[in-house]
């Protein structure tokens, strides 16, 4: 854990020199300026958007995502309100993923705006320079770069290297016996970003390495425990695409690679750290990049509220109250050790990155309050549209003792269910009320 707190100073430090630099020159081109307009009310909230499910499903923008940021955007393209995008895809970088939203909505967007399920890997400095194996789709190996690691080697290198260890599609077995390259490293962690192309080749390899302590030209040790440092990024079971029904997600895989290893071993796959929503460490980074904006623009009043717009239960709306309840409980007891009472909602370990054990006894606990401690939202709220995962048809029972006969619980096996942290503090029909809705609560009126 010590590795967070100069992260966060970094940033801190990093923001004031940027808003000092660029006061004024930032412009429309960014959506954001440096000066203050003492004509135009001051936002004392900020927004974050799900994409997929809220602005668009597959390739296909929702109608209504561009009214809704017609709200947002002045005539000079500058965001009225903090804006950040949260989304649990991890496939590309920031910056494409802000040019896609770009050119969807019609309005520009930075790669500051964007956090992706792995962005908070950047703070994991510990790993940064070990021998990491890396899973996923797109550029895997550029990503892993982007945020931070030095040294990765991808499921495709280690197939070509090794290549008698993938043996599940007949026609991709080598026709001649073959003797393993081994000119790879020794893997010393592995990062799941997000769901494979191809998930038997995916599962067997990280079996593999989870099973020989990262060097496959050893056996399978079965009862060696701890296994290697594991780091999953999205947790969504499903998603919504084009199709009319949820497709699998990063957290179907997760489940696979879960039970084959427990159904191998005996012992449940240990986490290393959980990303991506509802993790409150995603929402403790966006109500980071949303108090940047606001010392971009010089608004001098603090953002006290924040607005979670998104369309699954079990990501969006559950790690929103997860975090409002880390809030509110800061909030009402001054204490940063509100911390320790979310446990009842999520499995130790499973949100935050876990420190060595000497950091663990020695005070590392005072580091991670120090770090919560930072945001200026008292609270935030969640908000549910209708245009994605969420079937308006189903209800979440209220009492906790039934939820498991009547609910069927799609979050991560390290969450633990509570009823009340699914229950959304508004339901629209689309982004565009959304916003609306939110401006009426707020009593803005950016015109």
């Amino acid at each position: 854990m010590r590795g967070l707190l100069p992260f966060y100073r970094d940033l801190c430090t990093l923001s004031n020199r940027q808003a000092r630099r660029n006061a004024g020159t930032v412009g429309s081109r960014c959506g954001f300026c440096g000066t203050r307009s003492n004509s135009k009310p001051q936002p004392r909230f900020g927004l974050l958007f799900d994409i997929d499910g809220v602005l668009v499903r597959g390739k296909q923008p929702i109608p209504a995502a561009r009214k809704a940021f017609e709200k947002l955007v002045d005539s000079r393209g500058q965001f009225v309100v903090p804006v950040v995008f949260v989304t649990n895809a991890g496939n590309c970088l920031r910056q494409t993923k802000a040019d896609q939203l770009a050119h969807i909505l019609g309005v520009p967007i930075t790669q500051d705006q964007v956090i992706l399920s792995h962005s908070p890997l950047r703070m994991f400095k510990k790993f940064h320079d070990k021998c990491v194996l890396v899973s996923g789709q797109g550029p895997v190996l550029e990503i892993a770069k982007n945020v931070g690691f030095n040294n990765v080697v991808s499921v495709d290198m280690l197939r070509e290297s090794f290549p008698l260890m993938d043996m599940v599609d007949h026609n991709r077995r080598p026709k001649l016996p073959s003797n393993p390259v081994g000119n790879l490293p020794q893997v010393e962690a592995v990062i799941l970003f997000g769901e494979p192309i191809r998930w038997e080749t995916n599962l067997q390899l990280i079996v593999d390495i989870l099973l020989t302590n990262g060097n496959l030209s050893s056996v399978h040790q079965t009862r060696k425990t701890p296994h290697l440092p594991l780091l999953a990024c999205n947790m969504d079971l499903m998603w919504m695409a084009e199709a009319h029904s949820p497709r699998f997600g990063h957290g179907t895989f997760l489940v696979c690679l879960e039970n084959i290893y427990k159904k191998i071993t005996g012992k449940d796959l240990k986490y290393e750290a959980l990303m991506g929503k509802p993790s409150e460490l995603t929402y403790h980074f966006a109500e980071y990049l949303i108090r940047s904006q606001a010392l971009q623009r010089q608004w001098e009043l603090p953002v006290t509220s924040l607005y979670a717009i998104g369309d699954n239960l079990m990501t969006d709306i559950y790690g929103a109250n997860l975090y409002n309840r880390y809030l509110e409980q800061r909030v009402a007891r001054k204490n940063p050790k509100a911390v320790a009472q979310m446990a009842s909602a999520a499995g130790p370990g499973a949100a935050v990155p876990r420190g060595n054990e000497e950091e663990e006894e020695g005070g590392g606990n005072n580091l991670w309050e120090s770090e919560l401690a930072l945001p200026s939202a008292t609270s935030c709220k969640s908000v549910l549209v209708c245009t994605g995962v969420y079937n308006p048809n189903v209800e979440v029972p209220p009492d906790a003792s039934h939820c498991i006969k009547e609910t069927v619980f799609h979050g991560h096996r390290d969450f633990r269910f509570d009823p009340a942290l699914v229950e959304p503090d508004h339901i629209v029909q689309d982004v565009a009320e959304a916003v609306e809705r939110i401006f009426e609560q707020e009593k803005f009126g950016p015109q």
